[in-house]
């Protein structure tokens, strides 16, 4: 005989299957890059909203009653204006009779808008120190706000102390509110006033560097000669008081259209604007007091002709020019200064210059640069980025809310629904009708099971209950209908046939295993599941009742001595077998188990046996049979012990194809929805119940714990690790009825925190993973876990 070697080195050919595994897995790759861009974006969408929010990178520090000892005197008792020229401080006054009106921590969507229509009611500019958070948040409002002739300055992106705050962070800081302007009304500005600042003897020695920093950078820093104090809400009459300067005297005078209730300040803004008109002022903005500065120095050194006004006090030389004409070297790249800016005449009002002699520019808004190229563009992103935010999160979190009322409403249905179920099915006089004592044929099918079939067949050797055994072996390639004969010889057995058939998946199996069965009512069981004695006895009693058409049985793990077994173990007694007992009582059972369910036979040749169009053929031919009228119930007595998933990359394959299997099937049976009679009733109840807590629920799920962590890191962690222990609690208190129910051992539930930290996350992602492979039209084939055959007898699994 000559045996044929094949050259050495050369590759053999892969088979078919190994194609379609190898075709199948190169089509999840994209799939899970998909599902992690998408948790990416969500993310950083969070990390916006919260950083606009001051959640992320917050700072609520603020200095008070440091030393002054290192600022020059000159700057503590000089004008709100302070600019610095090669290093040295120079600070301006108002001109007598002018106001300049200042209006800090806005836009806010309620007061901005209110502030502006009185401003242009009565003809009078504002200068508005604005948050880059807000800007970005509220850009329309600024908008309106340039286009009406207010000047706008920066009061950083997060209100936060900049005395604090590292370069890097004060670069941000104006950078970041810079973009905000550009993105909202298409300029920059060389204005700035720092949050928590007020008059200039407020400054200190760790405040001033700060100024001087940004001086020398090109900003103008503008405080204030009088302050109304009108956050204090001190009543309308005040607040006009405190905002009235003294005598003939000009001033920078704050007000606040945002950062709390402003309803006084409302109220006395048009009666203080009055007043002030009365005694003859004017109103500018800072630009335009600066520029009547200039063209009073003018004046008086005869070097150009200017308007009247008498020149401010500085403690410098204040010269035309004083505030810088070129864009900060703090703003982003791609911000224009307009070439030569010519002052003109600054009176209250709107007054106007020309720029290069092509663009006329507002005096009042001379701190105002053009943004262009990157900037301008860098600025809308940045706005339709919060856009998204500002709905997103918000969005999210309304959801979210919906979700949890939801899950908890369905806790407490059903632990009342689980009570009522068992109450009702252990009384002494339940029965379901005369006992069922006929022979059953129990269908075992097995594909390469060779570790299992033996244990499965001596649980079966022991039962209670007349059976005919089916072996449908699908084409094993490790000897599995062997060891079944050989097994079913040393038990005894004669009631064992084993059909041996061509690869074709455990459906076909099933069907193989139905049409040879000698008996009406059929059992089936995976080939690495034990019964107890009593498990058929059990399992065929509903039968007696002819409306019966399915029985789910009470499913068990038997390897749950691991840390991944039990996990499994309390989601099979918590969230399957509870849930069994609720879908009973409402007549719309989604799924009999594979490890456990029986049939009457006519029932399963009607729906046309088990289905090939799904991964969930249980689910499948499940809903098949409501739809078709018969009754799907739970006996809880009748108990099987299954080979659980050993490692988490077989427990993430069983599951995927179990949730993937899942849409198939209700997508399959979508016409129920509109069905009447019993297919109705479960299109109508039954479907939405699985479609809202299996699949939607669980999807937004770990959006849940993404909010969680980010409250815990950024919000409030002791109250947010207080709210994750109550949710925690509540499913304890439901695991603990349900473990109760079925009489387990509660020292599994020890387990049951580290389950919500590890086990519920990888759940979720299985879920998400197949939501995306069912959205994308991706297909899945069956995937063989790996079994131990460590499940043995029950007596085994005790404990």
């Amino acid at each position: 005989m000559t045996t044929t070697t094949p050259s050495r080195g050369r590759r053999r050919a892969p088979t078919r299957m190994e194609r379609a595994a190898g075709k199948a897995a190169a089509l999840q790759r994209p799939r899970v890059i998909l599902a992690l861009l998408l948790l990416l974006g969500l993310t950083c969408v969070m990390l916006l909203d919260g950083y606009l929010r001051a959640e992320v990178g917050g700072d609520q520090r603020v200095r008070d009653g440091a030393s002054a000892s290192k600022v020059p005197d000159k700057v503590l008792n000089g004008g709100p204006i302070l600019t610095f020229r090669n290093g040295s401080p120079v600070t301006q006054t108002i001109p007598k009779k002018t106001i300049v009106l200042t209006f800090d921590d806005g836009p806010n969507p309620t007061y901005t808008p209110t502030v502006l229509k009185i401003l242009k009611k009565y003809d009078v500019p504002g200068t508005f120190f604005l948050v880059g958070s807000m800007v970005s948040r509220y850009p329309s409002i600024v908008k309106q706000m340039v286009a009406q002739g207010n000047e706008v300055g920066i009061h950083t992106f997060t209100h936060v102390d900049l005395s604090y705050q590292s370069d890097a962070r004060i670069k941000r800081e104006m950078e970041q509110t810079q973009l905000a302007l550009a993105g909202a009304a298409g300029i920059t500005t060389t204005l700035f006033r720092a949050p928590y600042s007020s008059e200039t003897d407020a400054i200190d020695n760790y405040s001033y560097p700060v100024y001087k920093k940004l001086g020398a950078s090109g900003y103008t820093s503008v405080f204030v000669d009088t302050d109304s104090d009108d956050w204090k809400q001190p009543g309308v009459a005040k607040i006009i008081k405190w905002a009235t300067p003294s005598g003939t005297s000009g001033s920078s005078v704050l007000f606040h259209d945002a950062g709390g209730v402003r309803t006084q300040t409302m109220k006395a803004l048009p009666q203080y604007i009055e007043k002030m008109k009365a005694k003859g002022y004017s109103f500018t903005t800072v630009s335009g007091a600066i520029a009547k500065n200039a063209s009073a120095q003018r004046a008086a050194n005869g070097t150009g002709a200017g308007a009247g006004a008498a020149a401010g006090t500085s403690t410098g030389t204040v010269e035309a020019g004083a505030q810088p004409s070129a864009a900060p070297s703090g703003a982003p790249a791609g911000t224009t200064t307009g070439g030569g800016q010519t002052v003109g005449s600054a009176v209250g009002g709107t007054g106007s210059g020309t720029q290069s002699g092509t663009r006329r520019i507002s005096v009042q808004q001379g701190a105002h640069r053009e943004a262009a190229g990157m900037t301008l563009y860098e600025g809308k992103a940045l706005i339709y980025a919060v856009m998204v935010a500002e709905w997103v999160v918000p969005g999210l979190a309304a959801g979210l809310t919906v979700v949890g009322v939801a899950v908890m409403s369905r806790f407490g249905m059903m632990l009342i629904l689980a009570r009522r179920h068992y109450r009702q099915r252990n009384k002494r006089r339940f029965s379901w009708g005369p006992e069922v004592t006929r022979p059953v044929t129990v269908i075992v099918p097995a594909y390469n099971e060779k570790e299992c079939i033996a244990n499965t067949l001596e649980s079966l050797a022991k039962s209670t209950h007349p059976i005919e055994i089916i072996v449908v072996d699908d084409g094993s390639s490790d000897g599995t209908s062997e060891i079944a004969r050989e097994a079913a010889r040393s038990f005894g057995m004669t009631n064992v046939r084993v059909i041996r058939q061509e690869n074709a998946g455990k459906p076909a199996a099933l069907n193989n295993g139905v049409r040879s069965a000698s008996y009406d009512i059929v059992v089936m069981m995976d080939g690495d599941t034990v019964f107890e004695p009593d498990t058929v006895r059990q399992l065929v009693q509903p039968f007696a009742d002819p409306e019966v058409g399915a029985v789910a049985g009470n499913a068990k793990v038997g390897n749950r001595n691991t840390v991944i077994g039990a996990w499994q173990h309390i989601e099979y007694v918590m969230g399957f077998n509870l849930d069994r007992r609720m879908y009973d009582l409402l007549r719309c059972m989604p799924t009999i188990p594979g490890a456990i369910g029986a049939f009457r036979r006519e029932a399963v040749l009607q729906v046309g046996g088990m289905s090939e169009d799904t991964l969930a053929e249980d689910t499948d031919i499940t809903i098949a049979m409501h739809r078709e009228g018969w009754r799907v119930v739970y006996q809880e007595h009748a108990r099987a012990w299954t080979e659980a998933p050993a490692s988490l990359k077989q427990l993430w394959s069983q599951r995927y194809r179990w949730s993937y299997g899942t849409m198939q099937a209700l997508w399959k049976h979508r016409k129920s929805l509109t069905d009447k009679g019993p297919s109705g009733r479960f299109g109508r109840v039954g479907m939405p119940l699985v479609v809202i807590f299996q699949i939607i629920t669980p999807v937004f799920a770990p959006l849940i714990d993404v909010f969680t962590v980010y409250s815990m890191i950024f919000v409030d962690f002791w109250a947010s690790l207080a709210m994750w222990f109550a949710v925690l609690g509540i499913q304890l208190l439901c695991a603990a009825y349900a473990f109760r129910l079925d009489r387990e051992k509660y020292r599994y539930l020890l387990m049951m925190p580290l389950q919500q930290l590890a086990y519920r996350q990888m759940m979720y992602l299985v879920l998400i993973h197949s939501s995306i492979t069912a959205l994308t039209g991706g297909r899945l084939r069956w995937q063989k876990l790996k079994r131990t055959g460590e499940v043995g007898t029950p007596a085994g699994a005790n404990g």
